[in-house]
């Protein structure tokens, strides 16, 4: 089974062959190819290949599935003995991506 390890955002990723993930939202139409270049290890069957940071001349190659939001998160803030109450939620926003291929050059 192949797959790659990536970065996007400050986070880092399991990508697979087939596989869906979902990153930090970006700007692009649903069905446009996106080229991960930050990848940081591949690995095919008992090959793998590390990077010092990054492994050179590889990429991930996906296509976007579509926007999602996360899970509602709540957040509330309290001062106690001055009334202050204050509740409001949150939903971050995702874009899904489908891997299609992993390639090292």
């Amino acid at each position: 089974m192949k797959y790659a390890i990536i970065e996007d955002g400050g986070k880092q990723f399991r990508a697979v062959e087939g596989g869906i993930i979902e990153v930090d939202h970006f700007q692009s139409e649903v069905g446009d190819q996106v080229d991960l270049e930050r990848v940081l290890l591949v690995a095919d069957d008992d090959k793998i290949t590390v990077g010092a940071p990054l492994v050179a001349g590889a990429k991930v190659q996906a296509s976007v599935l579509g926007m999602v939001k996360g899970p509602k998160i709540m957040v509330f803030r309290y001062k106690p003995k001055k009334r202050i109450r204050v509740k409001t939620g949150h939903r971050q926003k995702y874009t899904q991506l489908k891997i299609d291929a992993i390639v090292v050059e």
